[in-house]
């Protein structure tokens, strides 16, 4: 049986059905993106956790010039080391017949006649490579995808400067590679650069590493200790011109993975919050004018017999049913957003599978947070409602106040209409409703702000670092270090057009308690192509003295413009030097350490030596510039700028505009709900008052008139305190996302601005005409009826 006090329930949720849709879609938004959020943190880290479990993902990794494997057995005797594997890993230059640029990669050596202890591979299509096979390697998925190769393809890779041609035996994934990129580089282009793998035997006799290796990967011992594990590493490859081991936390791939966990823990905590605050504001506007309209009701009630407590738990219900409403539309909606950002992860991590995990204590956490924020927003009107006496609710109200107003006490009334003064001093007898209706006009306009500058981040990270950082076509490396005359034998290749050497080297940078190892970019003073410019885009001459950090690099070290670094070299005699930070860098892909070139080999005791260039060619000479360039045996690796861009864009650029995205419609929702709640209620509790206007002899015109001036001066009021609030939010949220990897650029344009107030314009535009239509079918007689 349903109880009197729930058949009221359902009557005045069905009478107020539209404001109910409105505060629950706003809830549904907020849980949405937890459940989302959370969910996908979930799946990340569960696929993850299972992949290094079973593909035996290593702990530490250590690159070195040269090592015999006798070296690899002295690894194993560490305190703290489980397993080793000794390996070769080389850069090489590619020629493929469907592209007119030359590709780039890394190979892999594998046991010849054993499975791998570590870093196991993925077989994803193809076949294992044989036994003792020559002419044989497995490639990457993600490059294989990107240029459709496909079981028994011929490759043609440069070998140490020999061209030899591989068929493709299989395509796999490995746990190293999660997130395929060249190393260095914080963005993907899965088109121009692959990861291979071949047997070591072939791949030595290739690099005469015959007995030797140049790659090292380890696991620790449970409980075991890395940080002294490393050093002893250390310590042992330093004579084989080891360039210092990492852990895990450092892995490149594994870095990648780990930031967008990290974006979404922001987006699972941030954005909710932001879109719960304004439920709770609706919530409470909604249940405080119920009670403010219905207090002979509960008067009545309390007559009959009904408890304080009864009273109390039929308003909390109201409020819990827009609850569970909003919670079903946050399930529904997580979960389908989920799905789909899932989809777009495929294109750029890795794993034999990724499939959308709900997390399922994220949906009691969704009813618990929603139940909560709805609880706090009516927690005082619902008291207010159990404790009223039945002899005051008995009695109507008292009148208002209607003293003058204060633009009337101005001397300026003879200037303003009827309906205008009217509405001046509804608004002033009522400072406390009109200050929580500015409140939430005021978030939802500020929300608004945030979406559109996740837009104008990304399009400002794809100019500055594309065209005012790095302004080459083309930037290679070198398979060894050389002397300056490789720079003129590249400006002969045809099409050239100019060329910018840079040395790099790789080195430990340390401040403090805080280390990162990282190769030093040695470029020329006042670089064309490849620039070092500060937070207002203004280029920075390197000195001769002395590096320049990128900013969030210096950041993580602790370090400011001025402190003293200390930087241990990796390779060639090692020195350890005391160099003062003189600049910070802006830029927003990646960090990185900047020297003058020259400054760079005088630290390396060397003379004039590169490791590579960036060059910029004639447009017209692209394809021959191309072709020329395939036949030099000393590239070791390319980096073209608009593969790059285009790969940003589809990747990185389409995740962060998918979610975008999302919140932009789930913003522009609030913004309506909001408006329309807050005309709505406006209607239901002044319905007496207007309907009095209309008989003394007011038209619908002027009656009208009313409602729609105190919706539009609650506007001008709101929508300039909400582009502050939005700019606030936009901020913080910016900041808290940003990571090593990618950082975006806090961009607030007019535009922005604009979108801003203009969706809160139509909406106030709309929610005033649905207000005037339902104002027409006022009933007059019923408004009027004197409840006492």
């Amino acid at each position: 049986m349903i109880s009197h006090l729930d058949r009221k329930l359902w009557r005045d949720l069905h009478r107020m059905t539209g404001q109910v849709l409105a505060v629950a879609l706003v809830m549904g938004c907020g849980l949405a993106m937890m459940i989302m959020a959370r969910s996908l943190i979930h799946s990340l880290e569960t696929t993850r956790r299972e992949y290094y479990e079973v593909n035996r993902f290593a702990e530490v990794f250590a690159h070195v010039k040269r090592a015999p494997d006798s070296i690899a057995s002295r690894v194993a005797e560490i305190p703290g080391v489980a397993t080793v594997q000794s390996g070769i890993s080389v850069q090489v230059t590619l020629d493929l017949p469907e592209l007119d640029e030359p590709a780039s990669g890394m190979v892999r050596s594998l046991p010849d006649f054993v499975e791998p202890q570590l870093n196991r591979l993925f077989l994803r299509s193809g076949e294992w490579l044989r036994p003792g096979s020559r002419g044989e390697l497995l490639v990457g998925e993600a490059f294989a995808q990107a240029n459709q190769l496909r079981i028994g393809d011929k490759l043609a890779l440069l070998l140490n400067g020999r061209r030899e041609e591989f068929r493709v035996a299989g395509i796999v994934l490995s746990p190293e590679f999660i997130f395929e990129s060249r190393p260095g580089a914080a963005l993907p282009d899965n088109r121009t650069y692959g990861i291979f793998w071949m047997p070591y035997q072939e791949l030595a006799s290739a690099y005469d590493l015959d007995g030797a290796f140049n790659y090292l990967s380890l696991t620790l011992s449970p409980g075991a200790s890395e940080r002294p594990v490393i050093a002893a590493l250390d310590d042992l490859l330093t004579p084989y011109g080891g360039r210092g081991a990492y852990g895990r936390a450092d892995h490149p791939s594994h870095i990648r993975v780990s930031d967008e966990i990290r974006v979404l823990h922001t987006l699972a905590i941030g954005f909710p919050l932001v879109f719960l605050s304004v439920a709770a504001f609706m919530t409470n506007a909604v249940l405080t004018r119920l009670l403010n309209l219905q207090r002979e009701q509960i008067a009545i009630l309390k007559a009959f017999g009904f408890t304080n407590h009864q009273i109390g738990i039929h308003y909390l219900k109201f409020a819990f049913v827009m609850v569970a409403v909003g919670t079903v539309l946050g399930w529904a909606g997580g979960i389908f957003l989920g799905h789909r950002i899932v989809n777009l992860y495929h294109l750029f991590f890795r794993f034999p599978e990724l499939n959308f995990q709900l997390n399922r204590p994220a949906l009691l956490l969704a009813l618990t947070v929603c139940a909560g924020a709805a609880a706090v927003g009516v927690f005082n009107a619902v008291r207010r409602a159990a404790r009223l006496p039945p002899a005051e609710a008995m009695r109507p109200e008292p009148p208002a106040n209607y003293r003058p107003a204060f633009v009337e006490k101005t001397g300026i009334a003879h200037w303003l209409s009827h309906t205008f003064r009217i509405a001046v001093r509804n608004l002033e007898r009522k400072p406390m409703q009109a200050l929580f209706t500015v409140a939430g006009l005021a978030l939802a306009t500020g929300i608004l702000i945030v979406p559109n500058a996740f837009r104008d981040g990304i399009g400002e990270v794809m100019d500055f670092q594309w065209d005012v950082l790095q302004r080459q076509d083309v930037g290679l490396g070198l398979v060894e270090p050389s002397n300056d005359s490789v720079r003129h034998r590249l400006e002969q290749l045809p099409g050239v057009v100019s060329v910018e050497p840079f040395r790099y080297a790789y080195a430990r940078i340390r401040f403090g308690n805080h280390n990162r190892q990282i190769a030093i970019q040695g470029m020329t003073q006042n670089g064309v192509l490849n620039r070092v410019v500060n937070s207002r885009t203004q280029q920075i001459p390197l000195p001769p003295h002395g590096l320049v950090l990128s900013a969030k690099l210096a950041e993580a070290l602790g370090a400011r413009v001025g402190d003293e670094l200390l930087v241990e070299v990796l390779e060639g005699k090692r020195p350890v030097r005391t160099v003062p930070l003189v600049g910070l860098a802006q830029d927003f892909a990646g960090v990185a350490a900047y020297m003058d070139i020259h400054a760079v080999n005088r630290l390396l005791e060397e003379g004039d030596i590169i490791t590579g260039a960036g060059i910029t060619v004639d447009g017209a000479r692209r394809s021959e510039f191309y072709r020329a360039l395939k036949g030099v045996p000393r590239v070791s690796w390319l980096a073209i700028k608009e593969s790059l861009r285009a790969n940003f864009r589809k990747t990185t650029a389409a995740s962060i505009g998918l979610i975008q995205s999302i919140y932009l419609v789930f913003a522009t929702v609030v913004a309506f709900g909001v408006v329309y709640n807050n005309a709505r209620i406006s209607l239901a509790e002044r319905a007496r008052e207007l309907a009095t206007l209309r008989v003394v002899g007011f038209s619908r015109r002027e009656v009208g008139a009313v409602l729609v001036t105190e919706l539009v001066i609650l506007a001008l009021l709101a929508v300039p305190l909400g582009l502050l609030i939005g700019t606030g939010f936009a901020t913080a949220i910016l900041k808290q996302i940003n990571t090593e990897t990618v950082r975006l650029p806090l961009v607030l344009t007019v535009g922005n601005y604009s979108f801003a107030v203009l969706v809160v314009t139509i909406a106030s535009a709309l929610s005033a005409l649905f207000v005037l239509r339902k104002l027409n079918q006022l009933n007059l007689v019923g408004a009027l009826k004197a409840p006492e």
